[in-house]
């Protein structure tokens, strides 16, 4: 399976903060904002990545991840020219995606849970048709919106309702079979002249391959593309690190954990940050 972050859009809602760095560089907490949607796709056993990146910012980006090397996985970027929707990754990223399945994980997006590999063994588990999930919040008006029937099927998905049918909405966090390159092809922009990854959903929803699994709610899951949200991540990172004494989304730990890289490899990167709280925590693990 391939993954494709996508992390290319201009983070208007955080003007002015974003006009000298974009949206996904900024610091959530401890870590740049990329590495939470790279760390989950590492944990799912993801080692083929595809980042799309907003134009002229292909330099900051490989400052901070090169090619993935650091954490054994591959990292290619390519660039979204103009904001056409979060669909618009996969047809970006079709010659990446090839025969294999995606994973698409939005960059501004944070996952978090103790159960959380038991939740991306259930999604990985789906090798046909499509696999999201569902997260009941109390305004679900922002959001992809999911309904479901008597029996917990889904039965509808609409992008930012008006009036919601449920509390459920789809978090930034996709899995998808080989047909979703044919899918994505063939939509049309919306109203507000966006390729929708909701219309990709509702295509596998009514070929009657859609899998929805919701998440319990103690699950952490973030939004970090305010000002105000993006303050309460990185104070609920922090809550969760501290209560824990885990670090979420370590990409060198995780990569460590999955034997993408070595003991000694991993204290070499500890050794680069010997002066940080990070660096202490590599060292030790």
């Amino acid at each position: 399976m391939k993954g494709i972050i996508l992390a290319a859009g201009k983070g208007s809602r955080l003007y002015p903060m974003t006009r000298p760095v974009c949206k996904p560089l900024l610091p959530v907490y401890d870590k740049p904002m990329i590495y939470y949607p790279l760390a989950v796709l590492m944990q799912a056993g993801i080692k083929d990545i595809l980042i799309i990146i907003p134009p002229g910012e292909e330099g900051p980006f490989y400052r901070l991840l090169g090619s993935g090397g650091h954490f054994g996985v591959k990292v290619t970027y390519e660039v979204q020219e103009v904001a056409r929707g979060i669909a618009d990754a996969l047809l970006i990223g079709e010659s990446f995606i090839g025969d294999d399945r995606v994973c698409l994980v939005l960059g501004d997006n944070i996952f978090h849970s103790p159960k959380f590999p038991d939740y991306l063994d259930k999604a990985l588990s789906y090798e046909t048709g499509a696999c999201i999930f569902g997260y009941y919040v109390d305004d679900p008006r922002a959001f992809g919106v999911v309904e479901f029937d008597e029996k917990g099927r889904a039965v509808s998905i609409e992008e930012k309702p008006a009036n919601p049918r449920s509390n459920y909405i789809v978090p930034g966090l996709y899995f998808y079979d080989n047909s979703v390159v044919e899918i994505a092809r063939q939509l049309t922009p919306s109203a507000r002249g966006e390729l929708e990854i909701s219309d990709v959903n509702r295509a596998y929803l009514e070929r009657g391959c859609l899998h929805v699994v919701t998440l319990d709610r103690d699950f952490v899951w973030l939004d970090a593309g305010t000002a105000d949200n993006l303050l309460f991540s990185a104070q609920e990172v922090k809550r969760v690190q501290d209560s824990s004494g885990r670090y979420i989304a370590c990409l060198e730990e995780i990569a460590y954990q999955h034997g993408y890289i070595s003991r000694q490899q991993l204290m070499r990167r500890a050794d680069e940050f010997e002066k940080t709280l990070y660096g202490q925590y590599l060292r030790c693990l």
